[in-house]
């Protein structure tokens, strides 16, 4: 440490005396003793100094208070120790190095701090109480992006020396480290962007320790430049600097960059026009914009397509070009003031939707004046929109910055694929297999090494409610209550995501995909592979799903070579998932709610209503909704009518023309569905309740024909949103029949009162928003009855609550207030989607109790 006076340096010798070496500026040095302090010359101001940097500064008395220190010091060497932490988790990439050193600076230890192949490992050497402090603060203060899993101590001898530094990283032979998933730009680096004095004035790539690109770069550990696709640019002086300074807000920054050493922006036309570059991409891309085009955007994690999401024309070309049907887009907007003129926003989703993590935040749309919103193709018929903010500079400098030509404030932002297909990340086939969809490619030369598409959220019953964990979430490690051996988990086939754990750590990786395509298969394969590498975890064993149709069931027993392969039941996975996430233990069991489309039940049956009593090991099934026959499987998924006539059929209904459904369903198809229904040829039992919200929806004549699975569930829940219900139990509400069943036998619950009554209201010409709020409060309060039928039953108070179903924020949030109003625990997913997206957790933790 040092002490700065005016004109002359004051330097703390390694004497352990108390002494100051005085160097004047013509170099003489003199030693002075705390007892001469006050002889020294200069003024009362001092600076603090260490390594060399001004730290803050101190008076006379502050300076005495410094070397006393170092005379109790001189009283007895006895009093320093070394101390090795080693600190796994995400603690690469995020500042954690800087934090170090400046924490061991401003504690006056020596020694050091490394990267390596499983985290971050610094030895101090100082006073025991110092170090002690040193050790705290590595978890409590640590850097905003990092997640600190785990610190290991172990004594060192001592070995003097002075200074602290910042070693080069080391890899051990077994890497168990994440860095930090992909992070929006600061403010600090936007300030930066936006000043025309600073030397990154509009660099489309400016980032430092605490924002920019992470995982969809990194190529191996430990993480560092020559880890990441950075490694293609070398870096200038300038920056180079920056990145040596740890006193730098770029200090190993690993996507460091400038306009002199960075990656390359440029605009490339169709039909060989020579590439437009930098600023000039930028305006052109903004002109073909408002002028109504498409172009095809790199990002961070793959490219999108963007058009004007005001310019009718030009969405429902991106609609036709892409094949999308109706599902909606997503719509990026340059900031809150504009997403607030679109949509109604609660504080807390502003804080979701404007934070470092930038997902798609799904959120109800304001009733707009005409020609204010956003084009009614972005989503047709919801009531919601998926906006997101501008999560790199290049989408801030997209929108235009200062004295830019603005381009349009509303674009589509939807992942640039074919459909059913991954994202597409590679510059050379972004050239063909977007060029029958696109104008131009806006695009760079930093490549993309992992894909990674925008995560999905929304706010639900008090809480956040992820519906697509990807860019800004994964891959974070999810703490486990229990130790789980080496262990991959390959999810669903729909919304896929993998997952590999070991000890008390689960990492589950970024959305894969629908694994309806040999594209999405294959890019399971190389999706594993990456996590594997990152995390270190070499598996023993792997787990599926139980239906023996699936996807992943065959990619995981193609891959096991020669490993068990263990399957779970699809809706004990849900309710396992969640009872992870929230900690549970190996010997606690739940009432589990699981409530989704269909999943393979234990009995062949396509399940989907179920309420289990399920520890991680096992489960019963203590009751169910009623089956119906479900005729062609994915024909009745896409034709909503089909569900409604099996329910009507199943209550007993005559299929009269004057309804709905029946007239959205031909006569031959009609008299096929008839023949099935009577027979049983063709058709599966289902207890499904998402079908259930699909029959609804076509009875209620909402959606008869939908484009992708859940289509008419949410076009009803958007519905009940508006409109005001009374009680489930009202003369006015719908009411379930429940079979009580018995400790054999589960109960039922019987929709065919719910069907009748939605039936009836329709003829009595009662408005779809109505006959959708009363069946969502019907549903919420049927979920209540049968957890109190099972606490009766078990004694059991807490529920958990799983499956796609549970998407629905109206629906959530109505049954978790039902069941606290009776006393329930109520455990809902938060940290992952209760949709298949995020079911390998489950899989991990019941494959580790079996």
């Amino acid at each position: 440490m040092c002490l700065g006076i005016p004109g002359r340096v004051v330097e703390i010798v390694d004497g352990y005396a108390g002494q100051l070496a005085l160097v004047d500026v013509e170099g003489a040095r003199r030693r002075v003793n705390i007892g001469m302090l006050d002889e020294a010359p200069g003024r009362d101001d001092w600076v603090l100094l260490h390594m060399g940097f001004a730290v803050e500064l101190i008076d006379r008395a502050k300076a005495r208070e410094a070397l006393s220190g170092l005379e109790m010091m001189g009283r007895g060497r006895e009093q320093r120790i070394r101390r090795r932490f080693e600190v796994r988790g995400v603690v690469q990439g995020v500042g954690f190095r800087p934090f170090v050193y400046a924490t061991a600076s401003e504690l006056l230890l020596t020694g050091s701090v490394s990267n390596t192949g499983d985290g971050v490992l610094a030895e101090v050497e100082g006073t025991a109480g110092a170090v002690e402090e040193f050790g705290r603060r590595l978890d409590a203060d640590a850097p905003p992006l990092a997640v600190v899993e785990d610190v290991r101590t172990s004594e060192q001898p001592i070995r003097g020396g002075t200074g602290f530094t910042i070693e080069r990283s080391s890899a051990s032979d077994r890497a168990r480290t994440l860095v930090s998933p992909d992070i929006a730009t600061c403010r600090d680096c936007l300030e930066e962007l936006n000043d025309p004095a600073n030397r990154r004035y509009r660099h489309p790539f400016i980032t430092c320790t605490h924002c920019g690109p992470r995982f969809t770069i990194v190529t191996g550990l430990p993480y560092d430049r020559a880890a990441t696709t950075m490694a293609d640019f070398e870096m200038c002086g300038a920056c180079r600097a920056e990145y040596e300074d740890p006193l730098d807000r770029r200090f190993h920054a690993q996507p460091i960059a400038c306009p002199d050493c960075g990656p390359r922006l440029e605009l490339v036309g169709k039909e060989g026009v020579v590439p437009s570059l930098e600023a000039d991409a930028l305006r052109t891309a903004r002109q073909l914009l408002a002028e109504g085009g498409i172009i095809a955007v790199k990002g961070l994690g793959g490219y999108h397509l963007v058009c004007d999401a005001r310019d009718d024309a030009a969405v429902a070309e991106l609609r036709r070009r892409k094949q999308r049907g109706g599902k909606p887009f997503a719509v990026m907007v340059p900031g809150l003031d504009v997403a607030r003129e679109l949509v109604t926003l609660t504080a807390d989703e502003e804080e979701l939707l404007s934070g470092g993590r930038r997902p798609i935040v799904l959120l109800p749309r304001r009733t707009a004046r005409p020609g204010a919103g956003v084009s009614d193709a972005v989503a047709p018929g919801s009531t919601h929109l998926g906006l997101l903010l501008p999560y790199t500079p290049l989408h801030v400098l997209l929108f235009g910055i200062g004295d830019d030509r603005p381009g349009p404030d509303a674009l589509v932002m939807t992942s640039a694929n074919l459909s059913g297909e991954p994202i597409v990340t590679d510059d050379g086939d972004a050239l063909t297999v977007l060029a029958p969809l696109v104008d131009a490619w806006l695009r760079h030369d930093r490549r993309i090494h992992v894909p990674c598409d925008d995560s999905v959220s929304r706010w639900a019953a008090g809480a956040e409610l992820p519906l697509r964990r990807s860019r800004g979430y994964a891959p974070l490690p999810l703490a486990l209550p229990f130790d789980v051996p080496p262990t991959l988990a390959v999810g669903a086939d729909l919304k896929n995501t993998c997952a590999l754990a070991e000890g008390r750590y689960a990492w589950l990786s970024q959305h894969i995909g629908d694994m309806d395509d040999l594209s999405t298969v294959d890019a399971l394969t190389r999706t594993e592979k990456h996590l594997e590498d990152l995390t270190g975890v070499a598996p023993s064993r792997l787990v599926a799903d139980l239906h023996p149709g699936y996807h992943s069931g065959g990619w995981a027993r193609a891959h096991a070579a020669g490993r068990p392969v263990r399957t779970v039941q699809h809706h004990h996975a849900h309710i396992a998932s969640v009872m992870a996430e929230h900690g549970l233990g190996t010997d606690e069991r739940v009432i589990g709610i699981a409530f989704d489309g269909t999943g393979c039940g234990a009995d062949g049956a396509a399940w989907g209503g179920e309420v289990l009593v399920a520890g991680y090991a096992s489960f019963s099934r203590a009751a169910h909704l009623g089956c119906v026959p479900l005729a062609g499987g994915d024909a009745s998924v896409l034709r909503p009518y089909r569900m409604a006539l099996a329910h009507l059929h199943a209550a007993g209904i005559p299929w009269d023309d004057g309804m709905p459904a029946v007239r959205a369903c031909p006569p031959a198809e009609r008299d096929v569905l008839a023949h099935q229904f009577a027979t049983g040829f063709g058709c599966v039992p289902t207890s499904g309740m998402g079908r259930l919200f699909d029959a609804v929806a076509s009875l209620a004549d909402v959606r008869h024909v939908v484009a992708y699975e859940a289509e008419a569930a949410m076009e009803l829940e958007g519905l009940a949103r508006t409109a005001a219900a009374g009680p489930a139990a009202s003369e006015d509400g719908y009411r379930f029949g429940i079979r009580p069943g018995n400790r054999e036998e589960p109960a039922v619950a019987d929709p065919g009162p719910v069907v009748r009554s939605v039936v009836s209201d329709v003829r009595d010409g009662v408005p779809a928003g109505l006959i959708a709020a009363r069946f969502h409060a019907a549903v919420a309060a049927l979920t209540a009855r049968l957890a109190d039928l099972c606490r009766t039953r078990t004694g059991l108070s807490t529920v958990a609550l799983g499956g796609g179903v549970f998407q629905n924020a109206v629906l959530l949030d109505a049954t978790q207030h039902a069941l606290t109003e009776r006393g329930f625990t109520v455990l809902r997913p938060r940290l992952l989607p209760p949709n298949d997206g995020g079911i390998a957790l489950g899989q991990l933790m019941i494959a580790a109790s079996g």
